[in-house]
């Protein structure tokens, strides 16, 4: 990991794996700071403890604040990834906004434990970039990486509505629970994926719950969820070499394989048998 940047409270840091191997870091989540983590490419798991880790994959970032405790953890980063580290204490982030701007910055929520996970979205991601390709004089790079700090913080929260009534957050830390609970269980039944009121039975949730909680954690409905990883895990199918399209189709749960191929087109722009011939080793 190297750090980019680091003053008071206000730190930036990338990592970059290029090795074969994975590696692992230690890292730690201080209480009363604000921690951010972007994955630009490749994915990484974070270890809590011996029983509850999470993955961070391409594209993704984490948002982690817990006043009440530090958490250690370390961080197994998987080959060809490319992560950014960014952490500000919430004091400073006060500084910065006015009180009522942010949900997190109400001081009824100041002793709430804050998650927050979605995709990068373009603005974010141009900027991130450029943390791993421009290259400055000594004297500089001080300056501009201070700039960067702020802009990735401005864009980041201009992509939240202020002063809305909708927190970022959910506040009720079971139907949160509840709502990763029936992510891991999508996950876990790909051939056989449950209908929305079976999911919801599941997790003992209502649908609306489910609805309302799945796409304000994860940024997207409970379908186009389920449809994006389909198709990730069937490119992977196919990357492996191993399988035809039509049982790549069948091992994601498509009965039907000219759905799969649609859906496949629709979202990678070429067709699975296309993107096989363009794929194959030669």
């Amino acid at each position: 990991m190297q750090s980019l940047y680091e003053k008071a409270d206000i730190t930036l840091s990338i990592a970059a794996n290029e090795t074969a191997d994975a590696q692992a870091l230690d890292h730690q989540i201080t209480k009363g700071t604000i921690h951010f983590y972007f994955c630009l490419t490749g994915s990484a798991v974070f270890q809590f403890g011996p029983h509850y880790s999470r993955e961070i994959t391409r594209q993704r970032y984490y948002f982690f604040y817990n006043p009440d405790k530090d958490m250690p953890f370390s961080m197994l980063v998987a080959t060809q990834t490319k992560m950014v580290f960014m952490t500000i204490s919430l004091q400073s982030l006060h500084q910065l906004f006015v009180n009522d701007a942010l949900p997190l910055l109400n001081p009824e929520n100041s002793n709430q434990k804050f998650y927050d996970e979605k995709e990068i979205p373009p603005s974010l991601m141009l900027v991130l970039n450029q943390l791993f390709t421009t290259q400055l004089s000594d004297s500089a790079q001080k300056l501009y990486y201070h700039g960067k700090v702020f802009e990735l913080l401005s864009l980041y929260f201009s992509l939240r509505q202020p002063n809305s009534e909708a927190c970022p957050f959910l506040k009720d830390q079971e139907t949160v629970r509840k709502i990763k609970q029936a992510k891991e269980y999508l996950l876990k039944n790909l051939e056989a994926s449950p209908s929305l009121k079976e999911l919801a039975k599941v997790v003992s949730i209502n649908e609306y719950q489910l609805k309302a909680g799945f796409k304000e954690i994860y940024g997207q409905t409970v379908h186009s969820f389920l449809l994006d990883h389909k198709l990730d895990q069937s490119r992977l199918l196919l990357d492996s070499g191993k399988y035809l399209v039509n049982e790549a189709a069948y091992q994601v749960g498509y009965a039907n394989p000219s759905h799969f191929i649609a859906a496949f087109k629709k979202k990678f722009g070429v067709t699975p048998k296309k993107y096989l011939m363009q794929h194959s080793p030669r």
